[in-house]
């Protein structure tokens, strides 16, 4: 998915001749506290509430103001992790897409980014969540695979965390079953460390009640 896939056309630019007070409004309107600002169809920038909000004069025309988000914005053919990067950098409600040429293709709000990384990543799509600690060095996503594979499960996304200063990484991996009791038995088995699994109800923990069950009752004979 790239950017000018994202485009919403519910947002209406900005013109340098607007004032502040009205750039208020729409922002209001819309639930957002960034707009975009064009000169017919070139782009001049990106600009806030707080932007508008610190000046003495809401009546000023918002052309005339400097902007600091000038150069906030990405270019048509971005893929959607270099978009949710920016907006995650600026802490933005609302991206511009510019062509090359500069131009103003249209605006990405952050619900049309988080429901196409839902979609993206299955994570609407039944099934049970494995947590993974494992050494930098160690990790081997073919390994991963096939231990799942193995149990008669499928991956549906995996998502890699680094921890700062350590030599640790955590790997998040959906699976295609909520029941997953077997699969954490196999990463038991194989001295992986697993910090934390959905469903919580499942039968790693009834198994191995099961087997102490089984071991109490064996001593008992």
């Amino acid at each position: 998915m790239i950017a000018k896939q994202l485009i919403t056309s519910n947002v209406i630019p900005l013109k340098t001749t607007d004032t502040g007070a009205f750039a208020l409004v729409q922002m209001e309107e819309a639930r957002l506290s960034h707009l975009p600002i064009v000169d017919g169809i070139d782009f001049i920038g990106l600009i806030s509430d707080k932007e508008i909000l610190a000046t003495d004069d809401p009546g000023y025309e918002i052309g005339r103001l400097k902007i600091t988000l000038s150069r906030v914005f990405v270019g048509e053919d971005e893929h959607i992790y270099d978009v949710l990067k920016v907006f995650s950098a600026h802490n933005l409600t609302l991206l511009p897409v510019v062509t090359d040429n500069n131009f103003y293709l249209g605006s990405i709000i952050l619900p049309t980014v988080v429901h196409t990384l839902v979609e993206m990543a299955g994570i609407n799509n039944p099934g049970g969540i494995i947590v993974l600690e494992i050494n930098v060095k160690d990790y081997n996503l073919t390994e991963i695979v096939q231990i799942v594979e193995s149990n008669d499960a499928k991956i549906l996304n995996c998502f890699v965390t680094y921890y700062p200063d350590t030599t640790k990484m955590e790997v998040t991996i959906k699976v295609n079953r909520i029941e997953i009791g077997p699969l954490l038995q196999a990463f038991s088995r194989l001295s992986f460390n697993v910090t934390g699994s959905w469903p919580k109800e499942d039968s790693f923990h009834e198994g191995l009640q099961d087997r102490f069950d089984a071991l109490m009752n064996y001593l008992n004979i």
